[in-house]
């Protein structure tokens, strides 16, 4: 039997540049199939010409035993195959059940059929285990809600094949084995499921088949039992097994090295409350010191960042920061006083996609790259760079527009965007959520 999606010598350049070279992707019916490779390496791209986000300079594509043409997301859609993508694509400031129905609202009498629509969300909801109010916007909710509204909406069409670009970015250990049980059932029911994810130890729990891809080209495809992690890890960065394990073996030997916290302290939070999902919470944190702020789902901790930040408002409790009383306003007395915020949220609330990998980098450094309202171009270029090379950041110029860049490479740039002003305090809210391997060790070293 052929297989359910074919796609063979995909081609594609940006600028010149090539994204992809003969790249190809084979998917059977009703089985998982894991998509991988580094930040870069083609993923995102060969999904995007699949879906029709893109045009392919070259190659065929065949869906369900005939050719395929696809020229927009909604043709992809209504040939059968469903995507949710890495960032969130929904519309924040509509109700969660308009979102879910989003392009197929069903209606009564020419009109909207509120009533069913509501229905049908909270149903389609009850299949992820998620019990929140379909009538409230989607921004009401956390990112992890958010994501898991998207595989909602994305798994409710009768699609063929759904796509997964790191579907579990966002989510905690229950969400997980939730949105895992899910794909079992899509499997089960004969869907295919192309699940992308840097995160290997998912791939074994739920995949199938396996393809690598580096550079733009596929190298490998096989049963994902037949190969083991570090053959994987391997395969994406080129190099050799023994080269991988030890570097395996040198980090975890640096996780265990000598404490450094040796600074007075720097920031004192104490018995502060931030609407319903903060109440009394404190904590102590040292100069030159790393504390981790866990939680499950809800628990808080992007709400009492960004009230450190400014960008919330606490209702009780007081902050100190470097001795002195601190209750910052806004976000911009928060970078005034030398702190730094990198959101969980790129899309919403870090990148202008708009604005150039130049301009995005330095977007805090502004004030101190400005003379009588003039950015000192050759200073911001040579920060730029510094930052470029330092993170390994893969774009043509320093005036790509971000937007053109990978996933990866966008998180990159907007973590690089503190470090650059030298700030006393960086704030870090799932820095390294939807990165590969190599771009996780790159900004670990940073922190």
């Amino acid at each position: 039997m052929a297989p359910l999606l074919l796609m063979r010598g995909i081609e594609k350049r940006f600028n010149g540049i090539p994204a992809l070279s003969e790249a190809s992707l084979e998917v059977e019916r009703g089985q998982v199939h894991a998509l991988i490779g580094q930040n870069g390496a083609g993923k995102s791209t060969m999904i995007k010409i699949l879906t029709g986000y893109y045009t392919k300079d070259a190659g065929e594509i065949w869906f369900n035993g005939a050719p395929f043409h696809v020229d927009s997301p909604q043709s992809a859609q209504a040939g059968g195959i469903s995507t949710i993508y890495q960032e969130i694509n929904l519309v924040p400031y509509r109700s969660v059940a308009e979102n879910i129905c989003l392009g197929r609202a069903p209606r009564r009498f020419g009109f909207l059929d509120w009533k069913r629509m509501h229905r049908e969300a909270a149903e389609v909801l009850a299949n992820f285990k998620l019990d929140i109010d379909v009538r409230q916007p989607l921004s009401a909710y956390t990112t992890a809600i958010q994501q898991m509204v998207a595989i909602a909406r994305a798994v409710g069409f009768e699609a063929k094949l759904v796509i997964m670009d790191e579907p579990t970015s966002s989510l905690d250990d229950h969400e997980v084995a939730v949105l895992f049980d899910v794909i079992r059932r899509l499997k089960a029911s004969g869907v295919a499921v192309i699940f992308v994810s840097h995160k290997l130890e998912e791939l074994y729990a739920v995949c199938d088949r396996v393809t690598v891809m580096r550079d733009g080209r596929t190298l490998l495809t096989g049963t994902l039992a037949g190969f083991t992690k570090l053959d994987l890890v391997a395969t994406m960065i080129g190099r050799a097994l023994e080269s991988v394990a030890d570097e395996q073996t040198a980090f975890r030997e640096s996780e265990h090295a000598t404490d450094q916290r040796t600074g007075r302290r720097l920031l004192a939070v104490r018995n502060l409350s931030v609407g319903r999902k903060v109440t009394s919470a404190s904590l102590q944190l040292l100069a030159g010191e790393i504390v981790g702020l866990a939680g499950l789902l809800g628990s808080g901790r992007t709400e009492l960042a960004r009230a450190i930040f400014g960008a919330d408002q606490p209702d009780g409790g007081e902050m100190e920061y470097d001795g002195a009383p601190f209750a910052p306003r806004t976000p911009a007395a928060a970078i005034t006083a030398g702190i730094g915020f990198c959101s969980e949220d790129r899309k919403f609330d870090g990148v202008v996609p708009d604005m150039s990998v130049r301009e995005n980098l330095t977007l805090a450094l502004l004030p101190q790259l400005a003379r009588a309202g003039v950015v000192d171009r050759e200073k911001q270029r040579e920060v730029v760079d510094r930052f470029v090379q330092r993170l390994l950041i893969k774009c043509s110029t320093s005036d790509q527009p971000i937007r053109e860049l990978s996933g990866d490479n966008q998180q990159k740039v907007l973590l690089a965007r503190w470090p650059c002003m030298s700030p006393r305090l960086l704030i870090l809210d799932e820095p390294t959520r939807g990165i590969d391997v190599g771009a996780k060790a790159e900004i670990q070293s940073l922190i």
